[in-house]
């Protein structure tokens, strides 16, 4: 029952995944804390200062904590006030031939930005692969429409006729966009590595007694053991504040793409078009029992819009730090950076499970597009009339009258758009009444999109897919079932 009566935060109770959860848990973060301390004792070892072997065995077989070991950390850190030296004594606790070299020269940056390091590049991977997959299901449903006419809109007003599966290639290019963006920032992001309290490096200066080449061979060592190719070159106490900017920007447009794709799917099931996946027992109103709410999409929507705005946090908090650190960012970025990533990866498998299970009412469809169509097929019937020798001006003013007067039927009687039995009942357009079939065919309205489709598909969606670890991941992605 306790864990009923105290708030926790519905992205990991009850939409987040297992992995992303896990991520930034307290148990994988002082895990990590641990690692990070075992590498600089491996490297200052190795550089020759005097720590024993039992030391580093002790610190390699406690790097998990038990409960009893969290219970210690909380003790402690309530009596020092400080997380970093609560978790160092715990840790010396069970290493106790470690307990006098654990964090030897280090700064609490060590541990937290580090490892904050750690959990983002390791995070932006996890959304890489779901990403992918999402691109992945996408990229099928569009495949699987390209040539299914359907109205278009611009303005959310009838405009020229599309395909389905065009219309999904734009929001896929959306989120190739977003590969490509939270790629290159999983890319860029360097390791704080060891620098000391103020980025200067003069503690470790002093236990390598001046020797200015081991100081910079010990940050190498450690960023390399750490799985890091390059350290940032210079830092404060903190890394840059500027780095989770870079990080929160990708994920915040991320964020954009696919709210824009939701809301899309939203005003679709109003139009009946295109549904997401509704279960049998779902139930979509408490009052009203025969609603279909897309309460998926409006998921993705509502955490999309959180998703958007935490990048102002990153952005402000950078802003304010002063000279080599400031304390003010440490409560905002606990809260900020792993609500950021939970959020991504949830509107990712939200994301995915509509697009697996997307519906699509080609019979609605082509109703609608019977409804509205005559208007768009005005400037063919003319350029018929004109090719059987008609004038070109007074065919203009016949179908200006019939769609003026199949416009009253439609908007002021509430009756079907009948300006295609007007035209056929008018002796004017007798020339081309055989024609009016083939001139209101949908497929003569899509232009290229089918053909656009294949080869965005081909030539873009594809090779994107194929580097290893995306194709990896495609490969192994199994269908996500919400748990609510």
């Amino acid at each position: 029952m306790e864990a009923y009566e105290t708030y926790q935060t519905p992205l990991s109770s009850r939409y987040a995944s297992k992995e992303m959860a896990h991520l930034f848990s307290p148990a994988n973060r002082f895990k990590t804390w641990r690692e990070l301390w075992l590498n600089l004792a491996i490297a200052e070892k190795q550089l020759g200062l005097p720590i024993p072997d039992e030391a580093l065995e002790q610190m390699k077989s406690n790097l998990d904590l038990t409960p009893e070991q969290f219970d210690i950390a909380a003790k402690e850190e309530k009596k020092r006030r400080h997380d970093v030296m609560a978790h160092v004594h715990t840790f010396g606790q069970v290493a106790p031939a470690a307990a006098g070299i654990i964090h030897l020269g280090a700064t609490s940056c060590y541990v937290t930005d580090n490892a904050d390091l750690i959990f983002i590049r390791t995070g932006l991977t996890f959304l890489l692969k779901s990403l992918a997959v999402v691109i992945s299901r996408l990229s099928a449903f569009a495949a699987q429409y390209r040539a299914l006419p359907t109205l278009g809109f611009t303005h959310f007003q009838p405009a020229q006729l599309t395909t389905v599966g065009k219309r999904a290639t734009l929001w896929i290019q959306e989120l190739l966009w977003d590969l490509r963006n939270i790629r290159r920032a999983r890319n860029d992001i360097g390791f704080r590595g060891v620098k000391g309290t103020t980025g200067t490096q003069a503690s470790f200066l002093t236990l390598f007694d001046g020797d200015h080449d081991k100081v910079e061979e010990l940050d190498k060592l450690v960023t390399e053991l750490s799985g890091f190719d390059y350290a940032y070159p210079v830092t404060s106490q903190t890394y840059s504040r500027k780095i989770d900017i870079d990080v929160l920007a990708p994920l915040a447009s991320l964020g954009a793409t696919a709210h824009k794709i939701a809301t899309d799917l939203r005003l679709l099931a109003n139009l009946k078009e295109v549904e997401e996946p509704f279960e049998s027992t779902q139930i979509g109103s408490s009052a009203m029992a025969y609603k279909r709410n897309p309460m998926r999409s409006e998921r993705v929507c509502s955490l999309s819009r959180h998703l958007m705005v935490l990048h102002q946090n990153a952005l402000m908090t950078s802003s304010v730090q002063w000279f080599e650190r400031t304390l003010d960012d440490s409560a905002n970025r606990r809260i900020t950076l792993p609500e950021a990533f939970l959020t991504a990866d949830i509107v990712l498998s939200t994301l995915q499970n509509v697009c697996e299970g997307l519906v699509v009412y080609p019979m609605v469809i082509a109703r609608r597009i019977t409804q509205e169509l005559p208007f768009m097929a005005t400037e063919n019937i003319i350029m018929s009339i004109v090719k059987k020798g008609g004038d070109r001006q007074e065919a203009h003013e016949k179908i200006r009258v019939l769609s003026h007067e199949a416009a009253h039927q439609v908007k002021n009687l509430g009756l079907e758009n009948d300006l295609i039995a007007r035209v056929r009942n008018d002796p004017y357009f007798s020339p081309i009444h055989e024609e009016l079939k083939q001139l209101l065919d949908p497929q003569t309205f899509i232009g290229r999109a089918p053909e656009q489709v294949d080869k965005f598909l081909k030539e873009w969606v594809q090779p994107a897919l194929d580097e290893e670890e995306l194709k990896v991941a495609v490969a192994d992605g199994g269908k996500v079932e919400l748990s609510v």
